[in-house]
């Protein structure tokens, strides 16, 4: 791995994980209306459409990091679409 792929998983690393927190608190106290649904509809896409490019140049950082993410900002869309 190059340092180009290194920084690049590094940053995938911590913009991916940065989730992990509001997923947790938003399960726990089942509320979530303080979170937008038009930021975390806008910022599912944008993910997705990450996750395509990361496939399309074969980027193995960007298609891990999109997968993971992807999973996370569908539960935070899913929580505030059940939860409110």
């Amino acid at each position: 791995m190059n340092l180009v792929e290194f920084i690049g998983s590094i940053a995938a690393f911590f913009t991916t994980i940065a989730f992990v927190p509001q997923v947790i608190q938003t399960w726990k106290s089942k509320h979530a209306r303080d979170l937008s649904l038009g930021m975390f509809s806008m910022f599912t896409i944008g993910v997705l459409l990450w996750l395509v490019y990361g496939l399309l140049i074969e980027s193995w950082p960007i298609v891990i990091a999109n997968i993971i993410t992807a999973g996370l900002a569908g539960t935070i869309l899913y929580f505030k679409l059940r939860f409110g």
